[in-house]
C-alpha cells in the first residue's frame, strides 16, 4: 500500500511554505514518527514526521528549496514494504538518489557526508564536510554535528547560491558580488517591517537608566540564584518585570487597534526579540505579569533555544501584547526599534557603558544605558510614552520596588 505525503496546514493565513530540507532520501525505510524534512513558513520551520512506516519516494517537485503550495504532494511511503534487516533507517544500497544538489561522497560509504539539512548549514557557515566528525550512522554529520560545528580559517568559504559575476582588475584585486535569493522568513520580516513604518503614526522617545544598583543587586546574589533555580540572572528578566509593571500603570501602552476599535490586555504577553541564522524572530512570554524573575528567565532561555534551532511553533510566536529588543548584546548605544504590529510600542535595550553621573550633588562613574521607547501615536499620547518609560527607569534604579509591588 502507498500513501502520499502532502505539505500540511500550519496556519491559517499560511498559503504556502518552502521546503527547506530533507532529512531522508528516496529509498530509505522510515519508521513512523521519523522526521523526513523541514518546511519553512513566513513564520517558522517545522518539522513534518512520517506517518507511517515504509520506503520513501520523494517527488521531483520537492527539492529542497522548492516552493509548494498547503497540499502539495511532496513524497510517497510504500508501507508495504518490510524493514530492512541493517536497521529500520538504514537506506537500500540500489535506492534510487534523493532529489537534491549535493556532492557525492568521495569514499568510504557515508563518512563525514552530511545530511541534505546539515550539509545546509554547513555551507551557510562556510565549513568544509571534511573538516566536521560526524556522529551518525558510519560517522555520517547530523544536523547537531552541523549546528554546534565551528568555522576556522581553513574551512572552506561557503558556495555562492548563484554564480559570482567577478571582475578581477590588475593587480589582483576582486569586484566579486552574488545574488541570493530571500528567505521566505526574511521577506516576511521586511513586509512587516514596512507595514509598520506605513501604517502607524510611530514616534521613539528616549531615556536612560543608571544601572549601578540592578548590576549590584545581580552581583549580590546571581550564585544563591543559579544555586536556586538552575539559570543565570540576567538583565532581560528585570527589565521584563518592570514593563509589566510599567503597563498596569499605562495600559494604552499595552493596547492594539483594532478597526475603529482600541483592544486592552489585562495580561502582559511580552514578545522578546530574539536573532536566529535564519532572521529576527519574536516569541511571546505568555502571562509574564504573573511570572517571578526566575519563571521569566527559563522561558526566554526555553524560547531562544528553540529560536536557534529553527523548531518554534507558530503559536510561540503569535498574540504578543508588548515586545522587548536589546540591541545591547550587539554593541548598539542607541536605536529606534520598530513597533511589532499590531501592538503599539516596542521598548529598545542597548549597551551599558560607563558614564558620569550627578548623584547628590557629586559626580560619580556609573554604568548606564539608555532606554528608547516606539509607540504608535495614534493610541499612546506622548505623556503615556513617558510615564511608561519613567516608570521603568525609576524600576530598574530602584529594583526592590520591583520585589515590593510598590
Amino acid at each position: 500500500m502507498s500513501i502520499e505525503i502532502k505539505i500540511p496546514s500550519i496556519g491559517e493565513s499560511i498559503t504556502e511554505v518552502t521546503l527547506a530540507a530533507w532529512l531522508k532520501e528516496s529509498g530509505d525505510y522510515v519508521e513512523e514518527g521519523e522526521i523526513l524534512c523541514e518546511i519553512e513558513s513566513d513564520k517558522a520551520t517545522v518539522e513534518l514526521p512520517a506517518e507511517s512506516s515504509g520506503i520513501l519516494t520523494i517527488a521531483d517537485s520537492a527539492e529542497e528549496g522548492a516552493e509548494l503550495e498547503i497540499g502539495a504532494v511532496i513524497a510517497t511511503l510504500d508501507t508495504s514494504a518490510d524493514a530492512p534487516a541493517g536497521g529500520a533507517s538504514a537506506p537500500k544500497e540500489d535506492a534510487a538518489p534523493a532529489p537534491v544538489t549535493e556532492a557525492a561522497p568521495a569514499s568510504g560509504g557515508d563518512k563525514n557526508y552530511p545530511s541534505p539539512a546539515a550539509k545546509k548549514i554547513l555551507d551557510e557557515k562556510g565549513i568544509a564536510a571534511d573538516s566536521v566528525s560526524g556522529s551518525g550512522k558510519d560517522g555520517r554529520i547530523t544536523k547537531a554535528d552541523a549546528l554546534s560545528a565551528k568555522g576556522s580559517s581553513a574551512s572552506a568559504a561557503a558556495p555562492a547560491p548563484s554564480a559570482p559575476e567577478q571582475v578581477v582588475l590588475s593587480g589582483g584585486v576582486s569586484r566579486e558580488k552574488r545574488v541570493e535569493k530571500m528567505t521566505r522568513l526574511r521577506k516576511t520580516i521586511a513586509k512587516r517591517l514596512t507595514e509598520a513604518k506605513n501604517e502607524t503614526a510611530m514616534l521613539t522617545t528616549f531615556n536612560e537608566v543608571d544601572m549601578h544598583n540592578v548590576m549590584a543587586l545581580r552581583s549580590k546574589y546571581k550564585d544563591a540564584f543559579k544555586d536556586k533555580h538552575d539559570i543565570g540572572l540576567g538583565f532581560m528578566s528585570f527589565f521584563t518585570k518592570a514593563c509589566t509593571m510599567a503597563l498596569k500603570e499605562v495600559p494604552g501602552v499595552n493596547a492594539q487597534i483594532d478597526g475603529e476599535n482600541i483592544v486592552y490586555h489585562d495580561y502582559a504577553d511580552v514578545g522578546i526579540a530574539v536573532s536566529t541564522p535564519k532572521g529576527l524572530v519574536v516569541p511571546v512570554v505568555r502571562n509574564a505579569e504573573s511570572m517571578s524573575l526566575a519563571q521569566i528567565e527559563k522561558e526566554i532561555r526555553r524560547l531562544a533555544l528553540k529560536g536557534r534551532d529553527g523548531k518554534l511553533g507558530i503559536d510561540e510566536m503569535q498574540g504578543g501584547t508588548f515586545t522587548i529588543t536589546n540591541g545591547g548584546v550587539f554593541g548598539s548605544m542607541l536605536s529606534t526599534p520598530i513597533i511589532n504590529i499590531p501592538q503599539s510600542a516596542i521598548l529598545g535595550m542597548h549597551n551599558i557603558v560607563e558614564r558620569p553621573v550627578a548623584i547628590n550633588g557629586q559626580v560619580v562613574i556609573h554604568p548606564v544605558m539608555y532606554l528608547a521607547l516606539s509607540y504608535d501615536h495614534r493610541i499612546v499620547d506622548g505623556k503615556e510614552s513617558v510615564t511608561f518609560l519613567k516608570t521603568v527607569k525609576e524600576l530598574i534604579e530602584d529594583p526592590s520596588r520591583m520585589l515590593l509591588d510598590i
